[in-house]
């Protein structure tokens, strides 16, 4: 530990032995003076009589000679240094061959040198250290550390302070043996790079870099100086820390810091060395609160830094035998305090043999795990030691081979498309029957050959083929045989599932629980949980369940002990000869025949331990031994390295190219334009290469990063409670800062206008067009950049809006900060030679201009029909930019967009407003805009005010934010579907007087106060009413009340119920009410309105509305109308854009935005045959493709003779020319789309840059290729693109930032955003990713306004500059109505058993709710009200559910059950309670719903072991049925979907809400209506 821990034990230290002159709390300058050093007596000693003076009188003596005020020697901002050293003569021998020596000038004397080297003209200089060797007495190189505790000396070349690096080793001399070190220190905090210094009575000596042969022994301290840098970084304020993180979050941050130090290994844990050193650390930082001049305590007392201290502690500490003579160290058990002797000489010997323990320790450690690459304490090695096959031969069977004539799936066909992510453990989970494993060749294998643990190598591959169903969590019962035991079902051959063929088996392992076995393996797209295997493999299943018997009864006697570490290796092996005969873990009664199996079959032995919870029995003296073992017998080891799943092109499995197996799927290469092409193209031959070197040189961090990604994964309802989605930030250049003050360069002789003037400013200032500067013209329109004092700096670009002269002479230019590409959240996916109108500006003088820039802002022809001449514009216009930078003469930029991310935005530029010169800025009138929103304006009659841009007045209805009402904190329901339980809508109130504070000049909105009437929601009598009520409903209630104005979030309508328009979509958004009932608080009972009411109702067209009604058609009340006027007159196709969707699925996205009247869907294209169905039965009217649209791209390009501007695949052009004449005819013609819709499968991104592949050919692969090519060759007027909310985040943000830079390129405005489809009207939390486009000549559409409340945070995107931008704001807090319900969507079904097959059925009464009413329509009968069916245990399991609000798997009873077969099992899958800890508890699995809730996100599959768990029915004993998921997602009953069970549940899983797109689809309506 460093000096601070002694300084720490004994404070009288610091004074004793750090004088005034030697510490400064102010950082080392870099510029120093020149004036020569004064060497004082003590200095002029040759090096015997100096160290042959009493070490206290010569301290005293460089004290008193050194008589200097504090300050006047610059030091640096560092901890107190150990000073506290013997002293000793030393002698070195002529011919050192321990000490290193080299060629230089060589002085004898330290003094001598230190005079040479020059320096400030100090007592005690400062000089720098290079090839510098630390040693003792006798020559010998000694670690740093050991410094604290013996007499150390320097041999090393002595170079002056001033020099910039120590290459420049001539002006060095060379100095043998000098010293002694006195004290050491550590500076560079403020930094962030460690600085070690030592000194010696002649001077303090900043250390550059050690000799060769000496850096393997410095290594280890540096590390520890760097650990307390990266630690203090974190958590000084001014360095951007936060000192109030957790230690986990410290921990993992400095991690990450450390991590790619060529001083680590891959196999060294960081996170524990930086553990273990806690308190030295700790010691350090606190000594900088000790030693600041501010006498700040910014470290003292800190308490996550006094946990990193506790938290070292635990690990073990090193403390003298009682017996001190004899020498021999122990180690103490963490948490144990030495009790100090009276004796002070005792003590402080004590301290030094405790101090020379410790150190010896840490050095011995830092080099074991240099040379073997193992954690210490209780962390899991990095080391797997793989079983070789010739030894376990003996165990297995003679070979034999698989066949079968069961026709099987490729499990790509199975999980292909529906891998969101590649995190193993979010992998989807099912169970695997009467399976079998095998080779490339089909020979038969046992598991044990696959390493337990994802390892970077793996020289076996392992396939395998079985009977998949969903995961009940069954496993087999140790008791019993594997071939007569399974506890799902009767026999394997009964089971009903999918008969599948595996990619290769990545890793597997063994759970086990009192009497339950439980083995699981891993493929890159799925786990299994092994079931019972075939009868041909039973025999090669034995071995591994009988060694997993054995390690648990090696376990059981280990428990039994009273000290487990008493029984060695061999102690075990004995016991274990000694088994009966008859015990299931018998082996042999013969030693070494035991012995021998258990090492041979080690790893799972090993396995069972390392997941043990026990830490003892984890550490254990057998552990230690087995693995001693296994290495002995030379078993091959393989490095542990947790990696991220990338699915293979094609599925690798021998039964792949046997028959018959079901059809293959095999990813092909994406047809593209050249455009996308090349974007993409270039974007990874220039940036993958990189990211991949320093990938291979950082794998810890890798892991680091792996981990806590999971972790944040695996906890949704924390997850709910942060930033929803952060896009990963490129580390750009740093932008000269807009608002920094320069110092004009040019004087006013320099400067001159070019023309008289053009007008005034508001202000009176005289406008000019023109002015020269240095004899260049700069004119309004022009780009300029300004002088940089920080020449690192880039600088800004500014676009000349106008110029003028201010009163005092002083000519000034009023600019518009132009970003980078690079600055906007393209980050690197930009072209460098783009640039980007912001909606920033500033004033400065025109004589910090530097230079004018040429900015070309373009506007180019937009249209299919401009695509080739733009193509061949931007080539020539390219190879122009390349001659030029080969010529390096300057860049030329151009600007086609205006970048706002506030609005998540970029738009066309605003030619109309730009460079007008005329003294007004459009972005300065944004500015001015956004702040008058905020002021409250009063009318002069006092009876309304103008607040956020909304106008209200008396008898106006309002929406009053609901926490004005609340009297007390409510209870919240914590689990995942009660999230939205008691979130309040605004409360609807009608304005009344208004109550503006007396003698007041500016009214404030938190001070104002309105008089309002309530109106109470059926939701604030009772939740039954809510649930016959019309959401619309309001009651009204002679409550009177004053509000402030700042609790006012808009304006709302209340009509008559006859007045209020039908519903014209699939979700609600029109702010009108209607009220016929008054709410009695006191009673709380509704009444009829009385007479003498009178409601002065909103104004409206009624009337209107009334006499349309009857003209059209008549409309029961409360029944669905979605053909209303607007929509009628809208229906015509001339009205509507011409629509293709791709990836079109069941056709949710289409739904909904034909519903809206924007789109009318012509052309779909879709890959799956049971989707594509379902879109037809849905569109009849449209066109579907159930193809490829590769195939489709090449196809139409063909046709359009645009065949050269394709690049595709030989398979896509066949298949192509295979289409037959009549889908020919009918595909899509660039000219004929106006709007292109979809949602491209990005499984394949998520993390893909972390593997060491050839990523661009993998890139090629993806569909959003393929999705944007059409874009492209299309050019449609419109385009949204809709994928899972992670689509902004993964893969670094490359994916987004590149597909935003391809819409850019093709000249589209462009809009991203995150949304949350539960707040616009369905009973789910479903978050999407969208991304508008729209052509320079239309509209951007905005971002719908969420109707519902919903809980959840602002779905944040984190930009570049720290600009955190949400698309739509969070409802959590109120929106205009209440959230929808699981009562709400499901409520009116009629109740089914498991397994329910019957496709259509009646209702079993009238719709109930209003969303019922709406989803139901005019339907008679029920189609598709399905559920999967759960085998025998999991049905018991759903029965001992508890039938209310969050209950899952923890409310089972522990018990055991009997099945049919007379099997007993445990009805807690025992895999749950055993591995909570490491998935958030399993939450939610074996999960009723909530009626008074909401769905969670609605899946493929859903299953009580899946990935959301929470599926069975509120009140039935089953899975939720396909028409309850279908209302989940906001389906109409009317909805028909196509398949078998698991197809519909697919389609609904993958479609995008339909309300959730009529919601976009309304907003793309209004943007069209714009333009018109």
């Amino acid at each position: 530990m460093g000096s601070s821990a002694i300084l720490d034990a004994n404070p009288t230290a610091v004074k004793s032995t750090t004088p005034k002159n030697r510490v400064d709390s102010g950082m080392k300058d870099k510029a120093r003076s020149k004036s020569k050093p004064v060497i004082s007596d003590a200095g002029k000693m040759d090096v015997d009589e100096a160290t042959n003076v009493n070490p206290k009188e010569k301290k005293r003596n460089a004290s008193e000679s050194n008589k200097e005020p504090t300050g006047s020697r610059k030091m640096p901002k560092r901890a107190a240094a150990c000073a506290n050293f013997k002293e000793k003569s030393i002698r070195l021998p002529e011919k050192c061959s321990i000490v290193e020596s080299k060629k230089g000038p060589l002085v004898e004397e330290e003094i001598v040198a230190v005079h040479l080297t020059s320096g400030p003209n100090v007592p005690h200089p400062n000089r720098r250290l290079t090839d510098f060797i630390v040693h003792d007495a006798d020559g010998a190189s000694q670690p740093f550390e050991m410094t604290e505790v013996d007499e150390m000396f320097v041999t090393g070349v002595i170079l002056p302070m001033d020099g910039s690096s120590d290459k420049d080793k001539d002006k060095g001399f060379r100095c043998e043996g000098f010293g002694r070190i006195e004290s050491w220190a550590i500076s560079g905090y403020e930094e962030g790079s460690p600085v070690i210094w030592i000194s010696t009575e002649a001077a303090d000596y900043e250390c550059l870099k050690p000799a060769s042969c000496y850096k393997k022994l410095y290594d280890h301290f540096f590390e520890k100086a760097r650990a307390c840098v990266e630690v203090f970084k974190k958590l000084w304020k001014p360095s951007g820390g936060n000192p109030d993180i957790s230690l986990e979050e410290l921990i993992a941050g400095v991690v990450r810091s450390m991590n790619g130090s060529k001083n680590f290994p891959d196999m060294v844990s960081i996170r524990e060395f930086v553990v273990s050193q806690g308190e030295f650390i700790h010691n350090q930082l606190v000594g900088l609160d000790e030693t600041s001049e501010k006498n700040d305590q910014i470290f003292t007392g800190l308490p996550v830094l006094v946990a990193l201290r506790d938290e070292a502690k635990k690990r073990g500490d090193f403390v003298p035998s009682n017996a001190s003579s004899s020498g021999v160290l122990r180690i103490k058990d963490g948490g144990e305090n030495l009790k100090g002797s009276s004796s002070s000489t005792c003590t402080s010997e004590e301290d030094e043999d405790e101090k020379l323990a410790r150190l010896l320790q840490e050095e011995e450690y830092w080099q074991s795990i240099k040379k073997k690459g193992q954690r210490h304490n209780n962390a899991p090695s990095k080391f797997y030691i793989k079983i070789n096959e010739d030894e376990i031969a003996n165990d297995y069977p003679l070979p034999a081979y698989y066949k079968t004539s069961v026709e099987e799936t490729d499990e790509y066909i199975v999980f292909g498309s529906d891998v969101e992510t590649c995190y193993p453990d979010e992998l989807p989970r099912s169970m695997l029957h009467n399976w079998t494993l095998y080779d490339s060749d089909s020979r038969l294998i046992s598991l044990e050959l696959l390493p337990m643990k994802p390892c970077a190598e793996i020289d076996v591959t392992i396939y395998g083929s079985g009977i998949m169903t969903t995961d009940d969590g069954s496993g087999f019962c140790l008791d019993d045989d594997p071939t007569q035991s399974s506890s799902s079902a009767s026999g394997a051959k009964n089971v009903d599932g999918i008969p599948i063929y595996l990619s290769p088996i990545k890793e597997w392992m063994i759970e086990f629980g009192s009497s339950m076995v439980f083995i699981t393996i891993r493929t890159d797209l799925a786990w299994y949980r092994l079931g019972k295997p075939s009868k041909q493999y039973a025999p090669w299943y034995q071995p591994v369940l009988k060694t997993a018997r054995l390690a648990i009864s090696i376990i059981t006697l280990l428990k039994e002990q009273s000290r487990v570490s008493r029984l060695s290796f061999a102690d075990v092996i004995k016991r274990v000869s000694e088994f009966e005969k008859d015990q299931r873990a018998h082996i042999s009664s013969n030693l070494a025949a035991v012995e021998r199996y258990v090492v041979v079959h080690g790893q799972i032995i090993l396995q069972q331990f390392a997941e043990y919870p026990d830490e003892k029995i984890r550490r254990c003296a057998f552990v230690t031994g087995l693995s001693d073992k296994m290495e002995q017998r030379h078993h091959t080891k393989l490095i542990v390295k947790k990696k991220l799943v990338l699915k293979n092109e094609a599925n690798p499995n021998p039964r792949a190219k046997m028959a018959p197996t079901m059809s293959q799927r095999k990813a092909m290469q994406a047809t593209t334009t050249r455009l996308i092409n090349r974007i993409w193209g270039e974007y990874y031959s220039n940036y993958l290469p990189e990211d991949l070197k320093e990938e291979n040189k950082s794998e810890g961090k890798e892991d680091e990063e792996v981990e806590e990604e999971q972790e944040e994964n695996e906890d949704d309802d924390s997850e709910e409670a942060r930033e929803e989605t952060v896009l990963v930030r490129e580390q750009t250049p740093k932008p000269h800062s807009a608002s920094k003050q320069t110092k004009s360069r040019s004087t006013a002789k320099e400067i001159k206008w070019d023309g008289d003037s053009v007008g005034k400013t508001c202000s009176g200032e005289v406008l000019y067009k023109r002015a020269i500067l240095h004899g260049d013209v700069i004119s309004v329109g022009d780009a300029v950049v300004l002088e940089a004092d920080d020449t690192e700096e880039i600088p800004t670009i500014y676009f000349v809006e106008y110029m003028f002269e201010k009163s005092n002479s002083k000519k000034m230019v009023h600019g518009r900060v132009m970003k980078r590409g690079s600055e906007t959240v393209l980050g690197n996916a930009a072209n460098e030679r783009e640039v980007f109108m912001t909606n920033g500006c500033m004033e400065f003088e025109m004589g910090d201009i530097k230079q004018t820039v040429v900015v070309d802002a373009r506007l180019m022809p937009w249209g299919h029909q401009h695509r080739k001449d733009n193509i061949n514009a931007d080539k020539v216009d390219r190879t122009r930019a390349e001659e030029r930078k080969k010529k390096g003469l300057p860049m030329e930029y151009y600007c086609k967009s205006l970048y706002w991310p506030e609005r998540g935005a970029f738009f066309k530029l605003p030619f109309e407003t730009m460079g007008l010169g005329s003294g007004i800025c459009y972005s300065c009138k944004i500015k001015e805009a956004e702040k008058e929103k905020e002021i409250l304006k009063l009318n002069s009659s006092k009876t309304g005010f103008i607040y956020k841009g909304t106008e209200y007045s008396v008898r106006d209805f309002v929406y009053v934010s609901p926490h004005q009402f609340v009297s007390s904190t409510e209870e919240h329901e914590t689990f995942k579907s009660g999230r939205n339980v008691g979130l309040k809508a605004y409360v609807v109130c009608q304005f009344l007087e208004l109550d503006a504070p007396k003698g007041s000049s500016q009214a404030l909105p938190g001070s104002t106060k309105v008089k309002v009437r309530r109106f109470f929601r059926p939701e604030d009598v009772s939740s039954e009413q809510a649930y016959t009520s019309d959401v619309r409903e309001i009651f009204y209630s002679e409550q009177i009340l004053s509000v402030p104005v700042d609790t006012i979030q808009g304006k709302c309508e209340v009509r008559r119920k006859f007045d209020v328009p039908p519903m014209s979509g699939h979700a609600i958004f029109e702010h009108i009410f209607f009220c016929e009932h008054l709410y009695d608080t006191a009673k709380g009972t509704i009444k009829q309105l009385p007479a003498n009411v009178r409601i002065e109702y909103s104004k409206s067209k009624s009337a209107d509305d009334a006499a349309s009604r009857k003209r059209k058609g008549k409309a029961k009340e409360g029944e669905s109308c979605f053909n209303t006027v607007d929509n009628q007159q809208d229906a015509s196709p001339e009205n509507r854009l011409a629509t293709l969707d791709i990836f079109a699925g069941c056709g949710g996205l289409s739904e909904g935005l034909e519903q809206s009247g924007a789109s009318i869907t012509k052309w779909a294209i879709e890959y799956e045959e049971p989707a594509g169905e379902a879109f037809t039965l849905n569109h009849p009217k449209a066109l579907t493709f159930i193809s490829n649209c590769n195939v489709i791209l090449r196809a139409i390009m063909v046709k359009c003779g645009d065949a050269d501007d394709c690049i595709f695949t030989s398979e896509a052009a066949e298949l192509a020319a295979a289409l037959d004449e009549n889908k020919l005819n009918n595909l899509p013609l660039p000219g004929q789309v106006d709007f292109i819709n979809g949602g491209p499968p990005c499984q394949g991104f998520s993390g893909m840059n972390r593997f060491n592949q050839s990523t661009w050919s993998k890139v090629q692969c993806e569909m959003i290729l393929s999705f944007l090519s059409f874009a492209d060759y299309f050019r449609p007027k419109y385009f949204l693109l809709e994928n899972v909310r992670n689509f902004v985040s993964f893969n670094k943000g490359q994916t987004f930032r590149l597909t935003l830079a391809s819409l850019l390129e093709m000249g589209y405005q462009v809009r991203f955003g995150v949304l949350e489809a539960g707040a616009f009207g369905i009973s789910q939390s479903r978050k999407r990713a969208f991304i508008w486009g729209a052509s320079p000549e239309e509209t951007l559409p905005e971002w719908p306004v969420p109707m519902h409340v919903f809980s959840g945070p602002d779905l944040k995107i984190t930009l570049p500059d720290d600009v955190q931008y949400a698309a739509v704001r969070s409802t959590a807090t109120g929106a205009p109505f209440r959230a929808i319900t699981v009562r709400d969507t499901i409520g009116d079904l009629p109740a089914v058993d498991n397994g329910a097959s019957t496709t259509t059925m009646a209702y079993s009464g009238q719709p109930v709710s209003w969303f019922q009413k709406q989803i139901r329509g005019n339907m008679v009968t029920l189609h598709d009200h399905i559920s999967k069916e759960m085998n025998e245990l999991n049905l018991i399991r759903c029965r001992k559910i508890p039938k209310r609000p969050g209950a899952d798997w923890h409310d089972l009873p522990d018990e055991k059950v009997k099945l049919s077969t007379g099997q007993v099992v445990d009805l807690i899958p025992w895999c749950l309670p055993n591995t909570a800890k490491r998935h958030n508890q399993w939450k939610g699995l074996f999960g009723r719903l909530d009626w008074e809730g909401n769905f969670p996100t609605s899946i493929t599959d859903p299953q009580p072991m899946g990935k959301v768990g929470m599926c069975f029915h509120p009140d039935q004993d089953r899975i939720v049925t396909v028409r309850e998921c279908a209302r989940s997602q906001g389906f109409p009953d009317s909805y028909q979907f196509a398949g078998n069970i698991q197809h519909k549940h697919r389609q609904i899983g993958n479609a995008v809400p339909p309300p959730l797109a009529f919601a976009l689809g309304r907003k793309l309506k209004e943007a069209l209506k714009q333009r018109q």
